[in-house]
């Protein structure tokens, strides 16, 4: 939601060029620390093709939220490389990058500006059309029309405390639909909308997902479903990836994660 801000990360001297759409995303024996601290991620091999969906998975503090940081370039590895069709991200401009990427994370990050130029946020040349579409595919519409005084040029306030948490996530998912981008980076993004909304998202993102990458960091099962993969993690390493039905008859660790989930949800 940060990806037009400012960044202290700079440009290399001569920028490469990436295909539209890239081919592969992959992480090669990425480790990264913050500061002086312990290593946060710890030999990360990932690759990820154009057009597949990958579900991150794992115990708080493992990892999973600063493995999706780096693509955008939130943060440069402190080793390895994470690589877009062979090219390093380090040697990509910023800007370019980031034009490929819609992010939408768990605590939906919104301006003290109108619904309208929330979403617009995602592309700045969208048409009031545009920005409404998004917004009918993110399930936020209705809201808008019935429970906004002045629908789409309400303001949300600061930070968006004018609205519900499951109502600033719908309108970050709005802002991601209408930004259009090849790469999608979902951080429980559902995890504040009730559970008759987030079905609704879920069938909006099964067909939003396609023909784009999408990594999807989540705690719900119901959110699994989408994925092509599964990607376990624990203390900032990979413990298996593999398909649902593959990870509980071999992966102990995700055998724990979904009867701790099949227990909430009871």
């Amino acid at each position: 939601q940060l990806l037009n801000a400012p960044s202290t990360i700079h440009d290399p001297p001569q920028p490469a060029t990436i295909s539209r759409p890239h081919r592969t995303l992959r992480l090669e024996n990425v480790t990264f620390r913050y500061g002086d601290g312990e290593d946060v991620l710890r030999g990360i091999d990932l690759e990820i093709p154009h057009g597949q969906t990958l579900a991150i998975v794992g115990p708080n503090g493992c990892g999973k939220t600063t493995l999706a940081a780096l693509i955008p370039r939130f943060y440069d590895p402190t080793g390895g490389a994470v690589r877009i069709d062979g090219i390093d991200l380090r040697d990509v401009a910023l800007a370019d990058l980031r034009s490929r990427i819609a992010l939408v994370s768990q605590q939906a990050l919104l301006f003290d500006d109108t619904i309208s130029a929330n979403i617009r946020y995602g592309s700045p040349d969208a048409t009031d059309e545009d920005v409404r579409r998004a917004a009918q595919r993110a399930n936020a519409h209705e809201f808008i029309t019935t429970s906004c005084e002045a629908g789409y040029e309400t303001s949300v306030g600061p930070r968006g405390q004018h609205l519900s948490g499951g109502q600033r996530q719908k309108i970050a998912l709005a802002r991601a639909i209408l930004r259009d981008a090849d790469i999608l980076i979902l951080d429980e993004a559902t995890s504040q909308v009730d559970i008759e909304s987030e079905h609704q998202v879920h069938e909006v993102l099964r067909d939003f997902v396609a023909d784009r990458t999408a990594i999807m960091i989540t705690h719900r099962l119901s959110t699994l479903g989408l994925a092509d993969r599964i990607l376990v993690m624990d203390a900032g390493r990979i413990l298996d990836i593999g398909t649902h039905e593959q990870l509980l008859a071999r992966c102990e660790a995700y055998q724990r994660l979904h009867q701790t989930q099949l227990r909430k949800s009871a």
